[in-house]
C-alpha cells in the first residue's frame, strides 16, 4: 500500500514540476537554473550519505550511482549557466 502512495507522490511531483517549469519566462531561466544547481548540490550530499550508510551492497551501489548522476547534473548545470551568462557579456 505504501508503494501506491509513493507512486502517487512521484506522479504528482512530475506533473507539478512540468507545469511550473513550462510557465517560467526566459528572463528567469538563468537564476532558476543556478538555484536548481544548489539543490542538486544538496542531492550530492544526500547521495554520499546513502552510499556511506553501512547498509547492504545494494545501498552502496545505488548511492554511488546517485553521487555520479548528481555530480554530472551539477557540473552540467553550471556549464549551461556559464554559457547563458556569457551571452550577456559585451564583446570588445
Amino acid at each position: 500500500m505504501e508503494a501506491v502512495y509513493l507512486s502517487f507522490i512521484l506522479m504528482l511531483s512530475i506533473f507539478l514540476g512540468f507545469e511550473l517549469i513550462s510557465k517560467v519566462p526566459a528572463t528567469l531561466h538563468t537564476p532558476l537554473m543556478s538555484g536548481s544547481n544548489a539543490i542538486s548540490g544538496i542531492t550530492v550530499v544526500g547521495a554520499l550519505t546513502a552510499a556511506n550508510s553501512g547498509s547492504p551492497d545494494l545501498a552502496l551501489w545505488l548511492g554511488t550511482i546517485a553521487v555520479a548522476l548528481a555530480t554530472i547534473n551539477v557540473v552540467g548545470g553550471y556549464m549551461v549557466t556559464d554559457r547563458m551568462l556569457a551571452m550577456f557579456k559585451k564583446r570588445n
